[in-house]
């Protein structure tokens, strides 16, 4: 990378996936040429261009100021080793998690996994409840479906009346 990344970076808890830094990255690249053509067009009334919440919390976060070509390269750079280093956990729920209960999701992860660990939020209704925990290389089926499917024998019997 033509800019080094600078120690001590993180990712604020609101960006959680691979598909907000992507669109962070987008958002700074249009940043950028705004400012750029700005600069070019010597505006005598220079107003900041407006930023979404997540790179406004990016920026805060790192102590960068997005006027700074320099911290937006450092931001960019960041972002871009982000989406290629940092481990991705998909987790598929039978509903739509709250915002609050993600974030908490992710804080989990971050402090004790990876500080830049990614969770793919996904739904998948026939779990019934709990969750499916999916990295790389492990499968961790937490969900009701598959408990009462490894007790099936016990459901059986049970309704037997056999003695168990």
């Amino acid at each position: 990378m033509a800019h080094e990344i600078r120690e001590g970076l993180v990712l604020p808890t609101l960006i959680f996936g691979s598909v907000e830094v992507r669109r962070l990255l987008r958002e700074l690249e249009t940043l950028d040429e705004q400012l750029r053509q700005m600069a070019l067009r010597r505006d005598e009334k220079f107003e900041m261009p407006r930023v979404s919440r997540l790179l406004d919390a990016l920026a805060v976060e790192n102590n960068c100021d997005l006027l700074r070509g320099s911290d937006r390269n450092v931001l960019r750079d960041f972002l871009k080793y982000v989406i290629e280093q940092a481990p991705t956990v998909h987790i598929s729920f039978a509903a739509d998690p709250s915002s609050a209960f993600t974030a908490k999701i992710v804080g989990w992860f971050r402090a004790n996994i990876n500080p830049l660990a990614l969770v793919q939020i996904g739904l998948q209704p026939s779990i019934a409840a709990g969750c499916v925990v999916r990295t790389q290389n492990k499968v961790f089926d937490l969900s009701l479906r598959n408990h009462f499917s490894r007790q099936s024998e016990l459901l059986i019997a049970s309704l037997r009346g056999d003695k168990v």
